[in-house]
């Protein structure tokens, strides 16, 4: 027998029990589109980390430290990573506003205690460094200055969304809004860096951080941003960082700690490698019954069709024919369920991805192919035995079936 008239029997046979094939296929388009939209829901995932870090910026190093028993250590840990210079880019304190923070522009006021997430303001405070050290770009007017720290001067740059917020359309730059009643000058505006506002850093109010003891009633300061030359100079840096507030804070009295944004992607991809896994693996579940759906199904065929089998035996046919047109039978099930799955993955995933990550989500095309190359080995893998035990009949005893 010729593999068209194979394909030929078997379209006719898949035709013959249209219920029964559409719900053998259902096993196969279900497990498939779980794969296809678990992984890509992984990898979307993935993405947004990515850019998120990207966001923050390389060779960063966030540094904490405090002490209990001394007010000096924020100078002290300043003024070392100043002496850093051969390592180290620039730094700058980032102070977080404690209280309840209230801005105001004309008619448009915004509170962080009040106001919805996604607009609500962080104000925060650093020196001319500010921006080098946490990856931020200038959109339009000019950045905080050393004189701005030194002379005190009650000025701001707004992150994007907060632009947004205050003034629509209209030019930020030379109007003054209030924090918590006090003017402050808007002397320029970020770009948008944080779109997914993951971090938030596009909400933020950037003042200089001598505005501390007016709006926190303190100068002390236990948080700073370093960036590191390169990679090389990053590691060197924190280890000479860790090192040096090692013998400057009693651990019974204080507490530190140096990390990178480096080390938390690593993490982070071993953590969404780990999850890939993991999700593929539920759904590989799911793709295992589709196929013992199939088995089960085919081994019916086999009783059903036991007379044939019998009159092809007898009029000559070979072992190899019979498992060959058992196997076409069930591979065609599986491909065909496998295109729908694949459309059906394909619409989930844009689903899911608009959903969680509110972008145009689509699957890895090595996925898709991967998908169906799958659905056809199902067929292999669950239709072989049906097909082995349906050769295997001796004519005589498949005759004498009902």
């Amino acid at each position: 027998m010729n593999l068209t008239q194979a394909f030929k029997i078997a379209v006719k046979s898949i035709a013959a029990k249209k219920a029964r094939s559409v719900l053998t296929m259902l096993g196969v388009i279900i497990g498939l589109a779980a794969v296809i939209i678990l992984v890509s829901y992984a990898q979307g995932q993935n993405q947004q980390m990515r850019a998120f870090y990207e966001s923050l910026g390389t060779n960063i190093i966030n540094i904490q430290a405090s002490s209990w028993n001394s007010e000096k250590v924020s100078d002290e840990l300043y003024d070392y990573c100043m002496e850093l210079d051969e390592y180290v880019l620039g730094v700058t304190p980032v102070v977080q506003m404690y209280n309840q923070t209230v801005i105001k522009y004309g008619a448009k006021t915004l509170d962080n205690y009040n106001t919805p997430w996604e607009e609500s303001p962080q104000v925060v405070m650093g020196n001319q460094q500010f921006s080098l050290c946490n990856n931020f770009t200038l959109a339009k007017g000019r950045d905080i200055a050393y004189l701005d720290v030194k002379n005190y001067n009650q000025v701001c740059v707004l992150g994007s969304k907060m632009a947004d917020a205050l003034f629509n359309y209209m030019d930020p730059v030379g109007q003054t809004i209030t924090i918590n009643n006090i003017p402050f000058e808007v002397i320029g505006v970020y770009q948008e860096k944080d779109p997914n506002n993951m971090t938030g850093m596009d909400r933020y109010i950037v003042l200089p951080y001598s505005m501390n003891r007016v709006l926190n009633g303190q100068t002390s300061m236990d948080t700073f941003v370093a960036k590191a030359k390169d990679s090389e100079s990053t590691t060197r840096a924190i280890t000479l960082l860790k090192g040096f507030l090692q013998g400057l804070i009693d651990p019974n009295s204080g507490y530190y700690s140096v990390t990178t944004p480096n080390q938390m992607q690593e993490e982070g991809k071993e953590q969404d490698q780990m999850q890939q896994r993991f999700l593929g693996g539920i759904a590989a579940i799911s793709l295992a019954v589709g196929g013992i759906g199939i088995m089960n199904i085919m081994l019916v065929t086999v009783t059903e069709r036991t007379r044939e089998i019998g009159i092809r035996k007898a009029i000559g046919a070979e072992r190899k024919s019979i498992i060959a047109q058992f196997l076409i039978e069930a591979c065609m099930i599986c491909g065909i369920g496998g295109i729908f799955g694949i459309i059906v993955g394909y619409i989930g995933t844009l689903i899911v991805g608009k959903i969680s990550f509110h972008t145009i989500l689509i699957p890895n095309a090595g996925i898709t192919v991967g998908a169906f190359f799958i659905s056809v080995a199902l067929g292999v893998a669950f239709g072989l035995y049906p097909a082995i035990k349906a050769s295997g009949l001796q004519p005589v005893e498949a005759l004498r079936a009902d």
